[in-house]
């Protein structure tokens, strides 16, 4: 099994910066693709910032410019660092990672617990 573990939520005024981590580990073979998804209250789950193991990146149209995603390959994590937080991005954010098991070769999909971002405004 994969575990993912997030750090770096908090409360924060707006116009402010916050950097979540997640760090994967346990039977991994190979992680093709990490990222954060959001969810706020009375919304569905969205994704915000995804990064492949190549480098690529892909972002939520509402974060362009103010969020950048970064990730450690030796270290199997992944950095959400995150500049001008609106109000609006008050939600709990969730790191997945797409990858091999290094037990049966077999994709896995994995989700983080989740961690609060709170921006008051």
């Amino acid at each position: 099994q994969v575990q993912l573990e997030e750090s770096g939520g908090g409360l924060v005024q707006a116009g402010g910066s916050l950097r979540l981590s997640c760090t994967a580990s346990g039977s991994i073979f190979s992680i093709n693709a990490m990222g954060w998804y959001r969810q706020a209250p009375g919304k569905q789950r969205e994704l915000v910032a995804m990064i492949t193991a190549g480098g690529s990146t892909n972002y939520a149209d509402s974060v362009k410019g103010r969020f950048t995603i970064s990730r450690d390959n030796a270290e199997n994590t992944a950095y959400l660092e995150m500049n001008s937080l609106k109000p609006d991005d008050t939600a709990v954010y969730y790191c997945n990672a797409v990858g091999r098991d290094s037990d049966s070769l077999n994709y896995f999909r994995s989700w983080g617990q989740g961690t609060q971002v709170t921006v008051s405004s």
